[in-house]
């Protein structure tokens, strides 16, 4: 991916005391987010309210639109119209969300959507912690798609995570979800924001060639290409029917296949390029725990714990949760005896764990319906029946 260095504008450099919600709005902001558009739900309001504090300083935009619906919408315009673009939500939010989200992935329109989970369903609880979206991330919207999702641990990892997020957004053109929860979205922590000479962005890639040769679309499975601003009278369509190249309609069952295909292989096909994973002491291991979010902060003490009781266990957190690391699971599942799962729902990643170990292993959920995050003791009682 080429690079660029940030606009010093949007860098707010140096060491601040903030919570994660916060440091995703100045993540954003760095990775030279223009334009935001958004509903207030908490508990992810922080995000916009400092996003719209800073917005004049940079020259930004932020508009508060009428629900989450008309929000999305809004940032298809915004990111055609040019900008890079974002908004925050929670549970019902990005419920409402996912129809339009659905929408940019077929139109391949770059955006980042920073989830703020919330106990659910419905209203559920609102001022408290969960981890129950992970799936309806990656499966909310109908039709075949591939997404990708990050999840940080921390206020530092939501600054950070967030110019990831964009960068990859730009290079894929696809909609990449930050799945933080209401835990690390409330924490307050040191944040460090370096010199913008120092964060590396990816820049919006404008066409530049003939404008009768312009494509917004090349289904091939890569990333990469190039957009151009709608209006600036290049001859191309957007829609969410299959379309050909210029994104002009073709509703055929084998361009169905062409596009569909190419939507799924640019995100799982480089896999293995998007893919963060954090790990210590997996060599040797017994068990291993595989956590994310502030699930993965957590589990520290029980693994701790379980070591000082002579119990091999290893730690794996899942820093990019969609596309899942499936190669490394099927690595590692032979060569333990059981991975142990701590997540605040009831059972969402595990599933994608006991998939891809294949019954090599054993796969031990630590689940609860939200609310709070575990008790360490619940998760070290799991590791030591794992290791059984």
């Amino acid at each position: 991916m080429k690079t660029v260095t940030a606009d010093p504008k949007g860098v707010d450099t140096g060491p601040h005391f903030m919570d994660g919600d916060h440091a995703i709005a100045e993540g954003a902001l760095a990775a030279g987010c223009r334009f935001f558009a958004g509903y207030p739900i908490t508990p992810s309001t922080e995000a916009a309210e400092r996003f719209a504090e800073r917005a004049p300083e940079v020259g930004a935009l932020f508009i508060q639109m009428e629900d989450e619906l008309a929000s999305i919408a809004a940032l298809i315009g915004g990111a055609w119209g040019g900008q890079k673009v974002m908004t925050v939500t929670c549970g019902p939010g990005f419920s409402l969300m996912v129809e339009n989200l659905g929408l940019a992935a077929m139109t391949e329109t770059p955006m980042v959507i920073a989830n703020v989970q919330r106990g659910g369903p419905s209203t559920g609880l609102p001022t408290l912690t969960a981890q129950q979206d992970m799936m309806q991330a990656k499966w909310g919207q109908h039709g075949d798609n591939a997404i990708i999702a990050l999840s940080p641990d921390s206020p530092q990892e939501c600054f950070d995570l967030t110019i990831e997020a964009f960068n990859l957004s730009e290079y894929y053109r696809v909609p990449v979800i930050i799945l933080t929860d209401e835990t690390v979205g409330h924490m307050h922590e040191k944040v460090v924001i370096p010199p913008a000479d120092q964060i590396q962005v990816v820049p919006r890639n404008n066409y530049s060639g003939p404008k009768e040769d312009f494509r917004p679309y090349k289904f091939d499975g890569q990333g990469g290409h190039p957009m151009t601003r709608a209006g600036d009278g290049y001859d191309f369509h957007i829609t969410g029917l299959v379309h050909d190249e210029r994104g002009y309609p073709v509703m055929t069952a084998e361009q169905g296949k062409v596009v569909v295909t190419h939507l799924m292989e640019k995100i799982n096909g480089n896999a293995d390029k998007i893919i963060r994973l954090e790990e210590d002491q997996i060599d040797g291991a017994d068990v291993v725990v595989v956590s994310y979010g502030i699930t993965s902060r957590i589990a520290v003490k029980a693994i701790q714990d379980a070591r000082k009781e002579g119990i091999k266990v290893g730690s794996l957190r899942l820093i990019t949760i969609w596309p899942f690391c499936e190669k490394r699971i099927r690595e590692l599942a032979p060569k333990i005896k059981a991975f142990v799962v701590p997540e605040i729902n009831y059972g969402q990643m595990v599933l994608e764990v006991e998939r891809c170990a294949g019954g090599n292993c054993k796969t031990i959920s630590v689940n609860h319906c939200g609310g709070a995050v575990h008790d360490p003791e619940v998760i070290l009682d799991a590791i030591r029946k794992a290791n059984q």
